[in-house]
């Protein structure tokens, strides 16, 4: 069921793929969610948090540099592709963007255009360009005609329940010279209510000839396996199903390639994992934005387990970070 997956020069060995996610996809956490299951069962590409194309390509063109943004995009292993997700609405911008990734390392850049957040709709950004399939065909274009690695784009299945028009949207897509696409089962007026569509799914993946990713409300091995036989993707994309499960992958992959469930890893293996990810993002960010960073992750770990909401209360208002590591000890027995 699962095959590897040909874009360009570059295999997608195991294309389960890590969603890009903003405030999420950072270097601690991919590197975590690529540490399972070894070369035969982990993921083989994950996605960066979203990059601004104009604000990158102004503070390098200004040679300010931004470490923020350079981090967006750091390698953290040589064995896993990275692609990089650009956002904006300027296509000469979104172009030099592109440039600017693919020189710092990039093999894939993709580009958002479905987000469904308001500050980046306002903007005539992320989904808000399935509403202006011109522009979005512009800025494609623009794009692959900017850099010689593969181009995909994400989408979503449109902006309401009245305009889904995700297949003639991929049409337009595979035109302007995108690699691949990578669809949400929902609309942007749905942010993430309701279930996905797995019909608008398999429309899109019917209307074109390259590859489509499918994404949405998997968060199990067996509901993985039901999305690719009904939708028929070529490859699917993994977001807040990983919240506090980042083995997630490794256990679909395992599931697609062999047939068989893993168990779920023991209380005590879950805070063995949750002290590792801890630990790799105060030495990534420093002792005080890596607690800041790591209060969400650490909550997403208790989920199901007694007297969690207490816990998530205390990890969200403390400062002190050996207390924090003595409530996790606590916790998780």
């Amino acid at each position: 069921m699962l095959k590897p997956l040909k874009i360009k020069n570059l295999v997608i060995k195991n294309p389960v793929i890590l969603a890009p996610q903003a405030g999420i996809t950072d270097l601690p956490f991919r590197n975590l969610v690529s540490s399972f299951g070894g070369s035969e069962y982990s993921t083989s590409l994950t996605v960066s948090e979203m990059v601004p194309s104009a604000s990158q390509v102004f503070l390098l063109d200004k040679k300010k540099g931004n470490e923020k943004i350079k981090r967006l995009y750091e390698r953290y292993s040589s064995n896993t592709l990275i692609s990089v997700q650009i956002f904006g609405n300027d296509s000469d911008i979104m172009g030099k963007s592109a440039q600017i990734n693919e020189a710092l390392g990039a093999d894939i850049i993709d580009i958002n255009m479905g987000c469904p957040v308001n500050k980046i709709i306002k903007n005539g950004c992320g989904a808000d360009l399935m509403k202006n399939p011109k522009l979005a065909e512009k800025i494609i274009s623009k794009v692959v005609a900017s850099v010689k690695i593969p181009v995909s784009v994400k989408i979503r299945s449109g902006w309401d329940c009245e305009h889904k028009n995700a297949p003639e949207f991929a049409k337009m897509i595979e035109g302007a010279g995108a690699s691949f696409i990578a669809v949400h089962g929902r609309t942007r007026s749905q942010f993430y209510s309701g279930s996905v569509d797995l019909d608008i799914i398999a429309k899109v993946k019917q209307s074109v000839k390259i590859p489509v990713i499918g994404n949405g409300d998997i968060t199990t091995p067996e509901f993985a396996k039901n999305f690719i036989n009904e939708t028929g993707v070529d490859g699917i994309m993994i977001g807040r199903g990983i919240y506090g499960a980042p083995w997630l992958l490794y256990h679909i992959i395992y599931y697609l390639k062999t047939g068989k469930i893993l168990p779920s890893p023991s209380i005590e293996d879950r805070k063995s994992i949750l002290k590792q990810h801890l630990a790799s993002m105060i030495e990534y960010y420093g002792e005080k934005a890596g607690m800041l960073n790591a209060r969400k992750h650490i909550s997403w770990y208790s989920k199901g387990i007694k007297n969690s909401a207490e816990f998530r209360n205390f990890i969200n208002t403390s400062k002190s970070l050996d207390e924090i590591y003595e409530y996790i000890e606590k916790f998780f027995k």
